[in-house]
């Protein structure tokens, strides 16, 4: 496969910067930006949009009326299939295209190397691996879903200085600032998913949307509740968008009433009375869900954590102590030793209003 250059990485830079016009719409399909350049000049472009519009190398060879001899810049490798459109190979080569540059070939095992094989087979150059750890951190969720069968997940706590969520009685409104609430929003708009316990859902009736100023495609809002405790009318359901019940029971007249609601209802396998959390991760691929926001408890976070299901932890630590008899952060019995503790990495701090936001990844 030919080399890149210098010249290659700018432009790949320009097209992965499209690519993330696409960060909060593209869901279950990944954020790919195209780049045509011919004569050192960037001569059309275009991104993805949304699930079942053009795709991004179609959107920039629209704008264009001949490209012959001009060079593309992917973010991700052609597709060569048919799908919801046509393949985008076939396209660049009808269009005359002399040469392709492609940051990362597609994750699906299925298909992964065939586009870049097709476009070879018809004598264009191709060029792989330009920019590929952006690529790859671009699509992290759909990657994970397409190679580990299960979505990228993500867990979101807020915390006093001392690591404290709530008060002893539960209340934890509002530890931090309104700026970093606005920041979780924008978490929310970017996931496929936020998901939480029914004990979360008992105690503060939550909405779980993602409330931002911009254009979304709203997250599933993702509820494990393995004895179907969900009560008939909740705040779930006054926003927009589908909401799933994950439980363990077969109970049939509760599962209808919820059902007439807006709810959906899905029977996952119990492990000592708890939902098996690698088989809820398993169905959410199924659901085609890239990437799940985890807002829970110190239990829920505790057994994900535990499970090695974390992809990444983002803490949010406000300027405000609540003391010892403060609720914590995880739900962890199994740790009793210090050969036990669960190391994290830290991967960036920054600070949020008055807050502090950490983000870290398993080790």
């Amino acid at each position: 496969m030919a080399s890149a250059s210098v010249e290659d990485a700018f432009y790949m830079a320009r097209a992965l910067h499209l690519a993330k016009q696409g960060l909060y719409t593209t869901a279950p399909n990944p954020r790919v930006g195209c780049v045509i350049v011919r004569d050192h000049a960037i001569i059309a472009e275009g991104w993805h949009q949304k699930a079942g519009l053009a795709h991004a190398e179609i959107e920039a060879l629209h704008k264009l009326e001949q490209a012959q001899g001009a060079t593309a810049y992917v973010t991700l490798e052609p597709c060569s299939h048919f799908g919801k459109t046509p393949p985008c190979c076939d396209a660049l080569i009808n269009a005359g295209i002399a040469r392709v540059v492609v940051a990362m070939q597609d994750p699906n095992p299925l298909v992964s190397g065939r586009g870049l094989e097709k476009l070879k087979m018809a004598g264009l150059e191709v060029v792989c691996g330009v920019l590929e750890d952006d690529a790859q951190a671009l699509n992290r969720g759909f990657i994970s879903r397409m190679r580990r069968q299960r979505p990228f997940v993500r867990a979101k706590l807020a915390m006093s200085l001392d690591g404290r969520t709530a008060l002893a009685s539960g209340e934890s409104q509002w530890i931090t600032s309104a700026q970093s609430r606005a920041d979780v929003h924008r978490l929310r708009a970017e996931s496929s998913a936020v998901l939480t316990g029914i004990n979360t859902v008992l105690a503060d009736d939550p909405l779980l949307n993602a409330r931002v100023d911009f254009e979304i495609q709203q997250p599933i809002r993702v509820i494990l509740d393995s004895e179907l405790k969900m009560p008939l009318h909740s705040k779930l359901l006054s926003a927009p968008g589908r909401c799933l019940i994950l439980t363990g029971v077969r109970n049939e007249e509760k599962a209808q009433h919820l059902q007439r609601e807006g709810f959906e209802i899905h029977c996952l396998g119990l492990i000592d009375g708890r939902l098996d959390l690698y088989e809820v991760m398993r169905f959410l691929a199924d659901q085609q869900i890239n990437e799940v926001l985890i807002e829970a408890g110190a239990t829920l976070n505790g057994a994900f954590l535990n499970a090695n299901l974390v992809d990444e932890l983002i803490i949010y630590m406000a300027s405000c102590i609540l003391g010892d008899q403060a609720r914590g952060l995880f739900h962890l019995p199994d740790v009793q030793t210090m050969s036990d503790k669960i190391t994290l990495k830290l991967r960036d701090v920054r600070q949020i209003g008055q807050d502090v936001k950490l983000t870290f990844t398993r080790v």
